[in-house]
């Protein structure tokens, strides 16, 4: 019942609320983003629940250089002064708020994947996508980045498992508590996680 239903009314109650009350932030950001590259968003297709897909939306905190042929730079050479920022107080993370609005993800729950990683999934891995993908989790609080693949699976499967109103309310404040350790907060070795490659 919390689930599919008081779960779904409260995510769109609190983003809404949320979304209000820090728009001057939302607005200023979008108006910097603009004014550096003409390009405000990030939009990328990720998995959700069901497996259904959908595009997930950020801050955009990189550029578009490219080399001598045409392909882009890696990562670390194209992220932007304003863009690390935006990273290490995860205010890239706001739009997502959006994602929330339309139903497409919660405000608690396992962190939506790429799409390449869809078919590499074990049926305990799968287990994640049972529930909506959260802007944050088990996982973001219990040290995000610098937990092996086969750590965060197991969190987001004992979320999936023991999803609760009030383990949800824990989670929401240990994020707050989090964000202001940017040594759990971002990525321990460059700007990019290192991909899942299958296992277990």
């Amino acid at each position: 019942m919390y689930q599919n239903g008081i779960k779904i009314v409260l995510d769109k109650l609190v983003a809404l609320m949320a979304l209000l009350l820090v728009s001057p932030i939302f607005i200023l950001i979008t108006l910097i983003l603009f004014l550096l590259h003409k390009q405000v968003f990030f939009i990328q297709t990720r998995v959700g629940k069901n497996q259904k897909r959908f595009s997930i939306y950020k801050f955009q905190t990189m550029s578009e250089a490219r080399d001598s042929n045409g392909k882009l730079l890696p990562d670390d050479a194209r992220i932007t002064a304003f863009g690390k920022w935006l990273r290490a107080t995860s205010l890239d993370e706001l739009p997502q708020l959006l994602n929330v609005l339309k139903g497409d993800m919660s405000l608690v729950g396992p962190r939506p994947l790429l799409t390449d990683y869809a078919h590499l999934y074990s049926d305990y891995q799968n287990q994640r996508h049972q529930v909506w993908p959260g802007i944050t989790g088990y996982v973001q609080v219990k040290g995000r980045n610098a937990l092996t693949w086969e750590e965060r699976f197991d969190l987001d499967v004992y979320y999936v498992q023991h999803i609760s109103f009030i383990f949800d309310c824990k989670i929401l404040f240990l994020t707050f508590i989090t964000l202001f350790d940017f040594k759990k907060s971002r990525p321990q070795n460059g700007i990019s996680i290192e991909p899942f490659e299958g296992q277990w």
